[in-house]
């Protein structure tokens, strides 16, 4: 692991919202990250697209890349419906030409390509395909209901909207309280910064809560808490099961519910409205009463969009709203949210004697 650095693909994608992967991969590894590649961002930084990342250059071309001595390409989008861009072949051609391991989170296998399996034998590279399945998955039965660790769901009101960077946010500050503290990796993304995980939008739906089950007792054999990684939303027509299933396969004991202020609707469906917090938080306790009680302990906004004061103003009526601890963790301290969650784990630990 220590050993990659990575030219992360972004051809025409790189941007706060349109290129996930590689934004998390340079907030969270940022020493593994030699240059990003797109052409419509070349001869910036990373910082000044994104707002954070440093001096991490953006070039135009794959020649340009390998200037900075890349020893990995990482596919850096994650697109609705995870699909290969079919412009990228050559590029990700040219890589595994190079010796360069290629690293991807799309549904689609790049492994199975036959074009890419035959040039990475050729030149020794590895293709690493984040979202595929393991091949021994079983359905979910309730092992986590015999787990020690406190267990902790990112829910959010739409997808794409920080689950997952809420979770990475809160750890650190969660062990510097003093407990150990495991992430679960539920997306391709988050295997990526963990090293581990299993992405669930990859997986039989029958299949689906039995994986959130099997990463969550691996992830509590060292922990007093776990943080699971959120997906996708019951609210959205698309990817709610996915989201259910990952709620009862990992049977938390307490949510902290994720939301942008600005987004009123479902991403991508208009017809969607957003609903208040207060009704989100009520939905999300109510789809896990029948399992196991799980309270929404806390409130992560995301405000990138948002000036300073907006932002604050947005914490401040969330906090009004639903009367949680309330922040945005990118943006402002995280350390709200983790005693939120120690102070929940204190106090189903007394409750258990």
């Amino acid at each position: 692991m220590a050993s990659r650095r990575f030219l992360i693909l972004a051809e025409g994608s790189f941007g706060p919202l349109s290129s996930k992967t590689a934004n998390a991969c340079i907030r969270y590894v940022p020493d593994e990250v030699a240059a990003v590649l797109d052409s419509g961002q070349a001869g910036r930084r990373a910082q000044d697209v994104l707002g954070f990342g440093g001096h991490i250059p953006v070039v135009a071309t794959f020649a340009e890349g390998m200037a900075h001595r890349p020893t990995a390409l990482l596919i850096g989008i994650a697109p609705a419906g995870g699909q290969f861009p079919d412009a990228w072949r050559t590029i990700v051609a040219d890589a595994l030409r190079a010796g360069l391991d290629v690293w991807s989170g799309l549904h689609t296998m790049l492994g199975d390509d036959i074009e890419f399996a035959a040039l990475a034998t050729a030149s020794g590279a590895t293709i690493r395909d984040l979202r595929r399945a393991p091949a021994d998955l079983d359905v979910a039965s309730g092992l986590v209901w015999e787990l020690d660790a406190t267990i902790v769901l990112t829910v959010g009101t739409d997808c794409n909207i920080g689950k997952m960077t809420t979770q990475l946010q809160v750890q650190s500050s969660v062990r510097h309280l003093g407990y150990r503290v495991n992430f679960a990796a539920t997306g391709q993304t988050g295997i990526l910064v963990e090293g581990r995980g299993i992405a669930v939008d990859a997986v039989i739906a029958d299949f689906i809560a039995g994986a959130a089950e099997s990463l969550t007792i691996e992830a509590a054999q060292d922990a007093d808490i776990v943080l699971v990684e959120g997906q996708g939303s019951l609210l959205h027509p698309a990817y709610s099961g996915v989201t259910l299933g990952l709620m009862h396969g990992a049977l938390p004991h307490a949510m902290v519910l994720c939301a942008q202020p600005s987004r009123t609707a479902i991403h991508r469906n208009p017809w969607v409205p957003i609903p208040s917090l207060r009704d989100v938080i009520r939905l999300y306790e109510t789809a896990m009463d029948g399992l196991r009680p799980s309270p929404v302990i806390a409130v992560a906004l995301n405000t990138f969009d948002l000036d300073d004061r907006a932002a604050r103003d947005a914490v401040e009526r969330a906090r009004a709203e639903t009367g949680l601890p309330t922040t945005d963790p990118v943006r402002f301290e995280p350390l709200i949210i983790a005693e939120a969650i120690a102070a929940f784990h204190v106090e189903r630990r007394a409750a258990r004697g």
